[in-house]
């Protein structure tokens, strides 16, 4: 699924960081910034996703079904792995803050817009990131504290820094972030790791190609401008839209394994195949769609792919009541 072609733009890989967002906004950042404007720095819509599965995860580790997790250790748990996940998000914005100031999707987000300054953004991220993993690990356990501190760390260095504006994999590899925190919620809530998690973290790696790229495919000029070389940017569409399908078909593979693998009844085989063939048959209608009607399908399987991992993860818990 790697990038073959060669005949690719070649990007410089020493992104400028002098670029001050206060050219392109205001000059002055209000000395006091509502907790709105800092609650955007923790990127709500994406920490939405993370708690959820990250509940999922804490609810199918077979303890928290016995009674064997007191709620408040659990709503701890949650809590801090969320507010976690929102301090790389708040890392992100940081480092971002000057190509987040020149594309279109990101330009009023707090930093660029002037709402917060960048050493306001870091500080917090930086605070509750500490706070988060050392809270975590005090109140609940130092597995589940590891995990996310390793998870801050892969998403606001490794994905961010490293990752984003020098490797068109960037996404791919940078997505194991997203991907962890199932596996932190069942290590709160067990103190181990097991073999559903392991899945679940493998569902949502190879969910997030198909799902980023389809986004990036309706943002190819912001990218292109701003020297981030993302898939299409790098590869082109068509070969864009080739791998979104190929990655779709991996994924679509992880979600049938865990009822393969014990860990699911006919009600989840039979779930989860529908909600993937969906999936797959939406790339596909991507991969083969005529230009006039390939930004259509990319918004719909952009939208789709959020609708799929949230039913999808909610078809755990349902497929442990029902039990068919």
């Amino acid at each position: 699924m790697a990038n073959n072609s060669t005949d690719l733009p070649v990007f410089d890989t020493s992104v400028p960081r002098t670029g001050d967002v206060s050219d392109v906004t205001k000059e002055v950042v209000s000395e006091m910034a509502s907790a709105a404007d800092y609650f955007e720095l923790l990127k709500p819509r994406v920490m939405s996703l993370v708690v959820f599965t990250t509940l999922i995860g804490m609810i199918m580790a077979p303890n928290v079904a016995g009674g064997g997790v007191h709620p408040v250790v659990a709503f701890t748990a949650l809590l801090l792995i969320a507010l976690g996940a929102g301090a790389s998000g708040a890392l992100n914005m940081w480092y971002d803050a000057d190509i987040d100031a020149n594309m279109e999707r990101t330009r009023t987000r707090p930093i660029p817009s002037g709402r917060i300054s960048k050493d306001s953004a870091l500080g917090f991220g930086l605070t509750l990131s500490a706070g988060s993993v050392m809270c975590l690990g005090v109140f609940v356990n130092w597995l589940s504290a590891g995990l996310l501190a390793f998870t801050i760390f892969f998403y606001a260095v490794v994905y961010t820094v490293w990752l984003k504006r020098h490797t068109a994999q960037n996404i791919v590899i940078g997505g194991a972030a997203g991907a962890f925190p199932p596996v932190v919620g069942w290590a709160a809530a067990t103190g181990s790791v097991d073999v559903l998690p392991v899945l679940m973290f493998a569902i949502i790696f190879f969910w997030t190609p198909p799902h980023f790229w389809a986004l990036a495919l309706l943002k190819n000029k912001d990218y292109t401008e701003n020297n981030i070389p993302m898939m299409p940017v790098v590869a082109g569409s068509k070969n864009t839209r080739f791998q979104i399908l190929a990655y779709s078909l991996v994924m679509a593979g992880f979600a049938a394994l865990p009822a393969l693998l014990g860990h699911g009844s006919l009600f989840y085989a039979l779930f989860s195949t529908a909600l993937s063939a969906v999936f797959v048959a939406m790339s596909f209608w991507l991969f083969i769609a005529p230009d006039a009607r390939q930004a259509a399908a990319s918004k719909a399987l952009f939208a789709y792919s959020i609708l799929y991992l949230f039913l999808l993860f909610a078809g755990f818990p349902a497929d442990k009541l029902i039990g068919i």
